[in-house]
């Protein structure tokens, strides 16, 4: 039965908490001050401790710097003070709860907290609510990390860990932003090819004319501007993993020359006639519905099948319940080494327009949006002028969803992002954070009238 130490200096509060998980097989100890919280730890082995912040004679945090990772800390704050909560995170604890919160709430954290493993803190890392993978690999997603802190993120880490050491093919799904190269960078990494080379392709930015050469590779000659031997992703891949970026964006030609590769595990360069066998995993990542384009038309429906063997579906930042707060935190402290700055957290205002943004451009656009406030910042703290404009603006993307679909809504992103740009096209694509092929196949796709 695992036993729980609750600090908390209101009685009425921490006698139910006690009786509720007493119903629930725990064995729990009170204490309303640090100072019989800490002479309990010396006495009693415990695998849970939860505390308030702010108890008569103790700083919640300072019991979680004592403990510095042995025992799982939950910090309750009547406060709702995030900074507080995430700094308490940086130094080890496990998680944080806004009181109030209801018993379902608190039975899925202490689940996951005895669960976890043992956080070691770090002064130059924060350490995320569960598990923080740190890619160190260069990525062009515009992150390298997959924070998985809410209970969206840990069931996509499950799944992972369920098709990574496979040699399935897996279709990653998810808007643009929100990590999908970051996602195929930990399958590999948790695969039997981890040894073996990871090659991105941005099938996206390929002219189709090219992407026979960018797959297959070419010999010297073949073609005009053909001035020296290239090795295809295929070839540079093999053993190892192909990560096909966009893969909807593929020309109907271009589809068929993939789909013959994967069918055969044989290439033959451009202009050779010697066949090449390839053993690689393919990885492909989307934006679109491939479904709905296989559906009209525009997609292989075996070519969908052959790279669909297993699907993740990426959620959106705004679905990441918990993740903003974590990922914000460590995008702080990487562009304060980055930029050579000592800025200790944000404002109160600047966590307020975050939880209220629907950060449409995913990971990236916090990314983005940090790196350009620590830049301007002159202070310890990032303040609210140091914001976008947008993220301070009303949006009506924000309205209720309720009763329109994920379609609709998308085409009034389209259509606003033209509005707002003159209908140039350009400007509309780098707004909505995609890239103008993207754009135009989604003006194509729902036969937008512009």
């Amino acid at each position: 039965m695992p036993r729980i130490l609750i600090l908390e200096d209101d009685t009425s509060f921490a006698q139910m908490l006690k009786k509720f998980l007493e119903r629930k097989n725990f064995e729990v100890v009170l204490c309303q001050t640090g100072v019989d919280g800490e002479k309990q730890l010396k006495e009693q082995e415990f695998q849970l401790v939860i505390t308030d912040l702010r108890l008569p004679d103790y700083d919640g945090i300072k019991l979680v710097s004592q403990l510095k990772g042995s025992i799982p800390v939950i910090v309750m704050t009547g406060y709702a003070e995030v900074s507080t909560a995430v700094k308490a995170m940086k130094m080890g604890a496990y998680d944080y709860l806004s009181k109030p919160f209801t018993p379902d709430q608190m039975l899925a954290v202490i689940d996951g907290a005895l669960q976890a493993k043992p956080i070691i803190p770090k002064e130059t890392e924060v350490t995320s609510k569960s598990k923080t993978t740190v890619d160190k690999s260069n990525s062009n997603s515009g992150s390298n990390e997959l924070i998985l802190v809410s209970e969206a993120t840990k069931k996509l880490d499950e799944h992972i860990c369920l098709v990574a050491p496979t040699d399935m093919s897996v279709l990653i799904i998810g808007e643009s932003g929100t990590g999908k190269e970051v996602t195929a960078k930990t399958i590999h990494k948790k695969s039997n090819r981890r040894d073996k080379p990871f090659i991105a392709l941005d099938c996206g930015a390929i002219p189709k004319e090219l992407a026979a050469s960018e797959f297959f590779g070419h010999l010297k000659g073949s073609f005009t501007g053909a001035i020296a031997d290239k090795v295809g992703s295929f070839e540079a891949a093999n053993g190892g993993t192909l990560f096909l970026d966009e893969v909807g964006n593929l020309s109907y030609e271009n589809q068929i020359q993939l789909l013959r590769a994967l069918q055969e595990r044989k290439i033959k360069r451009i202009g050779s006639n010697t066949e090449i066998q390839v053993d690689v995993r393919i990885l492909s990542a989307t934006n679109e519905d491939l479904k709905a384009a296989v559906e009209k038309g525009a997609f292989r429906e075996d070519l969908y099948h052959r790279l669909n063997e297993f699907s993740l579906q990426i959620p959106a930042l705004k679905d990441r319940h918990g993740d903003l707060t974590v990922l914000a935190s460590h995008f702080l402290e990487k562009f304060n080494q980055k930029l050579n700055k000592h800025i200790d957290d944000f404002s109160d205002e600047v966590w307020d327009v975050f939880n209220a943004y629907h950060w449409p451009g995913n990971i990236r656009e916090l990314q983005n949006v940090i790196q350009r406030a620590v830049l301007l910042t002159t202070t310890n703290e990032i303040g609210v002028n140091t914001l976008p404009v947008e993220l301070m603006s009303p949006k009506t993307e924000t309205a209720d969803l309720g009763n329109i679909s994920k379609a609709d809504f998308e085409k009034e992103q389209i259509v606003n992002a033209l509005k707002r740009t003159n209908y140039n096209k350009s400007k509309a694509a780098k707004l909505l954070q995609v890239t103008r092929k993207t754009l135009y196949n989604r003006i194509n796709y729902y036969d937008l009238d512009l």
